[in-house]
């Protein structure tokens, strides 16, 4: 899903079955906030980028705020619980 928008760069690296994926795309859409989904199937490549930005993670999905490496979607939903998601994206409007 690519969305253009004003805001940070939020990119996912994730795949079209991946629940957890799933429920961190749901989150982010509830959010109405833009972001880039890589599906690291459909794009091998995007895989060996995707762990070398997340410093080793292979798992998906892995979900990247401008150079703010969030983690999963148990971070992403913590991140929001706590209010750290809400300041993460205003710091890069």
């Amino acid at each position: 899903m690519q969305k253009n928008a004003p805001g940070p760069r939020i990119v996912m690296y994730a795949t079209g079955w991946c629940p957890y994926c799933a429920r961190a795309r749901r989150l982010l859409e509830e959010k109405g906030v833009p972001f880039e989904e890589i599906d690291v199937e459909a794009r091998p490549e995007a895989r060996a980028d995707m762990i070398a930005r997340s410093g080793g993670q292979s798992t998906v999905p892995q979900i990247f705020i401008g150079d703010t490496h969030v983690g999963g979607s148990d971070e992403l939903h913590a991140l929001d619980a706590s209010g750290g998601l809400d300041r993460l994206l205003a710091a890069h409007d």
